[in-house]
C-alpha cells in the first residue's frame, strides 16, 4: 500500500477517512487523529511553520482561464463589436502580451499543460476525453501551481471548471487531491457544457440545484460562480490566497440569461448570445477587480487572465463575424496561430509595468511564475520557465524558449477548423515555433509513429506572414527539417518524473506496520532543516527507526525515514499521514501523504 506526495490543506481536503490533511499536531487531535512520533517530530519549531511569515510579506494570485475565448475577442486585441471595457483596462493599466500560447488546440490537454508546467509531449493529459485513447484524468504524479504555493501556507481556491475526471470525490484526479483547498464547480468536462446545470461539486460533494430540474433552466451557474469567486477573496482577504477562476464562457452552448447590448442587433441568436458571454466575462473579472480594491489588496494581488484555446464556432457561432482569431489564422483544433495563441494580460497596480510585450510565451510558464512571485520552490523537470522579471517593475527581460511544442490528436471536427486544415482535422498533428519560425506537420492519419516521410510540413515565418499564408518549406528544406527533429525530440511517450515532495508506503509485517516515508526535493535549490513526521489514527502506536531530521536535502536528493507501527486492538484499518517540512529559500514549505493501513 503506497501513496505519492500529495499536498493536503484544510478541512477542503479532509475526505470521509477522517484523515489529517495540513495541520499541526494538535488540530489532528481534534480530528480523531493524533501524532505518534516522538515529540520533536510532531511539534515542528516555529521557524518551520509556514504561518510563521506574515501575509503582507506574500502576494496573492487570482488567475483567471477562460474557455475558448479567442486571441481577437477582447477589445485590447482588435474586437470591435463585442464590449470587454473592464479587459481593455486590465490591459491599459498592465501587461499585455502579445504572443502567448495555450498548450494545445483544445481543452483537456491544454488545461492539464496550464497547471502542470509541461509542454504537451510531456504530459500526462494530452487528449480530449473521448475518442481512442481519449485521456481526461490527472495522476498522483501530476504537481500542479497550485500545490507549490499551498505548500507556502497560500489558501487555494479553484472556482468553475475543472475538467478532469473521474466524477467522485477522494481520487488523485479531484482538484482538492491537487493542490486545491476549495472547490466549487464542474468536475469533468462534459459536465462543463451546461450553463444550467442540475448540480456543481461543493469540494468533494455534489450540491444539487433544483431549480434547474426537469430543464427548468433558472439558476445560471456563471452567477453562481461569481459568487463563489467573491465570496472566496472576502473570506481570505486577511491571508495570502490563490484563487484560479475557470468560468466557462464563452465556451458552447451559446448560453446567455439576458442578450443585453446585442439584443437587437442584426446577428443569429447564437451570435448574440456568444457576445452576451464575452461580455459576462468581462464583467465578472471586473467584479473581481473591484472586491479586491473594496479590500485594499489590489495591489498586492497579481491577476492574470487568459484562455485555454482559440474561438469556437460550435451550436451556430460564427467566430467569423467577431474576428475571433484576430489576424490569425484557424480556430479551437488548428495548430495555427488561431488555434494555440491567445489572450494573455497581467494586472497589479503599481507592480506590474504598464506595456506589451512580445515574447513567445507558452501557458505552461505559469507554475514557475507564481512559484518564483510567491518565493516557492517548483519541480525542476517541468517546461515551463518564470516570467516573473516581467511581471516586476522595471520590466526586465525573462529568459526565453528554445523552442515551443504543441501537439494534437482529437476525434472531433468543425467546419472552418477542417477547411483550415485541409481536411486533416481529425489527423494526428505537431507544431514547433523556433525564434519567428514555426512548422506545422500533419501524420498520414491517427498515428503519430508513421515514418517521417508520410508526414506533410508546413513552414512559416511569422515575422512577416503572422497569418500563415505563405508555406516555405519547399524553398527552406533544411529549416523545415530542423524543426521536425524538435517534434521528435520534444514527445516523450512515457514522461518520468523527478520525485517531489512526500512519498509513503506501508507494508504488513506480522501483525504490525512498517512505514517508510520519503522526502524528496526535485526543486533546483537545496532545503534546509528538513523534517519528517507521522500522523496515525488515536491509539495506534509507533517507533521510530530512523532519523527524523536533517540539516540538508540537496537539489534532487531525499531524505528517508522509518517507523514500526502497532495499530490499535480494535482496529481493522486505520489512515497514515506523513508530513515533511523543510526551509526553502528562507521561507517554510510542507508537504504531504497518505496512505491506508489494513490488518
Amino acid at each position: 500500500m503506497s501513496s505519492r506526495r500529495r499536498f493536503l490543506a484544510g478541512t477542503a481536503a479532509v475526505g470521509a477517512t477522517g484523515a489529517v490533511a495540513g495541520c499541526v499536531a494538535d488540530e489532528g487531535r481534534k480530528a480523531g487523529v493524533r501524532d505518534v512520533a516522538v515529540p520533536e517530530v510532531s511539534r515542528p519549531s516555529a521557524s518551520v511553520v509556514p504561518a510563521a511569515r506574515t501575509p503582507s510579506q506574500r502576494l496573492n494570485f487570482v488567475v483567471v482561464l477562460a474557455d475558448d475565448l479567442g486571441y481577437g475577442e477582447l477589445g485590447s486585441y482588435g474586437q470591435k463589436l463585442i464590449d470587454t471595457p473592464r479587459l481593455d483596462a486590465l490591459a491599459a493599466e498592465g501587461l499585455r502580451f502579445t504572443d502567448a500560447y495555450s498548450a494545445a488546440p483544445v481543452c483537456a490537454p491544454s488545461r492539464c499543460s496550464f497547471l502542470t508546467g509541461l509542454h504537451s509531449g510531456h504530459a500526462t493529459v494530452r487528449e480530449n476525453p473521448w475518442g481512442p485513447g481519449g485521456q481526461g484524468a490527472l495522476t498522483e504524479q501530476d504537481f500542479t501551481f497550485a500545490e507549490a504555493l499551498r505548500a507556502l501556507g497560500y489558501r487555494t481556491g479553484l472556482i468553475g471548471k475543472w475538467g478532469f475526471g473521474p466524477e467522485r470525490p477522494n481520487q488523485p484526479s479531484h482538484p482538492n487531491s491537487r493542490g486545491f483547498e476549495e472547490f466549487y464547480g464542474y468536475l469533468t468536462h462534459k459536465h462543463a457544457h451546461d450553463y444550467y446545470p442540475t448540480y456543481l461539486w461543493d469540494n468533494g460533494k455534489k450540491q444539487t440545484i433544483p431549480e434547474n430540474q426537469d430543464d427548468a433552466r433558472k439558476i445560471y451557474a456563471p452567477h453562481l460562480i461569481e459568487d463563489r469567486a467573491l465570496g472566496f477573496v472576502d473570506a481570505h482577504k486577511d491571508q495570502p490566497f490563490l484563487l484560479f477562476l475557470a468560468p466557462t464562457a464563452p465556451h458552447a452552448p451559446s448560453q446567455a440569461p439576458k442578450l443585453g447590448a446585442y439584443a437587437d442587433e442584426p446577428w443569429p441568436r447564437p451570435d448574440k448570445a456568444h457576445a452576451a458571454q464575452v461580455t459576462g466575462l468581462d464583467t465578472l473579472v471586473g467584479n473581481i477587480v473591484d472586491r479586491l480594491k473594496a479590500h485594499g489588496i489590489d495591489r498586492r494581488t497579481v491577476v492574470l487572465v487568459t484562455s485555454d484555446n482559440g474561438p469556437h464556432e460550435e451550436g451556430g457561432t460564427n467566430p467569423d463575424l467577431f474576428d475571433g482569431n484576430g489576424p490569425l489564422r484557424g480556430y479551437k483544433r488548428n495548430l495555427y496561430e488561431g488555434g494555440i495563441r491567445v489572450p494573455l494580460i497581467a494586472w497589479s497596480p503599481q507592480r506590474v509595468p504598464v506595456g506589451t510585450t512580445d515574447r513567445p510565451t507558452p501557458l505552461i510558464d505559469l507554475l514557475p511564475t507564481l512559484a518564483e512571485l510567491a518565493g516557492a520552490p517548483a519541480p525542476s523537470d517541468i517546461d515551463g520557465l518564470s516570467v516573473a522579471p516581467l511581471l516586476r517593475a522595471g520590466n526586465a527581460e525573462a529568459a526565453r524558449h528554445d523552442h515551443l511544442y504543441f501537439y494534437r490528436n482529437h476525434s472531433g471536427v468543425t467546419p472552418r477548423a477542417d477547411r483550415v486544415d485541409r481536411g486533416r482535422t481529425r489527423h494526428v498533428a505537431e507544431a514547433v515555433r523556433r525564434g519567428e519560425l514555426k512548422a506545422v506537420r500533419f501524420a498520414p492519419g491517427q498515428d503519430r509513429q508513421a515514418p517521417d516521410s508520410r508526414w506533410e510540413v508546413e513552414l512559416y515565418d511569422l515575422a512577416r506572414d503572422p497569418g500563415e499564408r505563405h508555406d516555405l518549406a519547399a524553398a527552406r528544406p533544411a529549416q523545415a527539417d530542423a524543426l521536425v527533429r524538435l517534434m521528435r525530440s520534444s514527445w516523450v511517450d512515457d514522461y518520468r518524473r523527478k520525485p517531489y515532495g512526500v512519498t509513503l508506503q506501508v507494508t504488513r509485517k506480522s501483525g504490525k506496520f512498517l512505514v517508510t516515508a520519503a522526502f524528496a526535493n526535485g526543486s533546483a535549490r537545496p532545503w534546509t532543516a528538513a523534517r519528517l513526521a507521522l500522523v496515525a489514527p488515536n491509539h495506534w502506536q509507533a517507533r521510530n527507526l530512523g532519523p527524523v531530521t536533517t540539516d540538508r536535502i540537496r537539489s534532487g536528493g531525499r531524505f528517508v525515514t522509518r517507523w514500526e507501527v502497532t495499530p490499535a486492538a480494535d482496529a481493522d484499518q486505520g489512515r497514515l499521514t506523513a508530513r515533511g517540512t523543510a526551509m526553502h529559500a528562507g521561507a517554510a514549505v510542507t508537504y504531504t501523504a497518505q496512505a491506508s493501513a489494513r490488518k
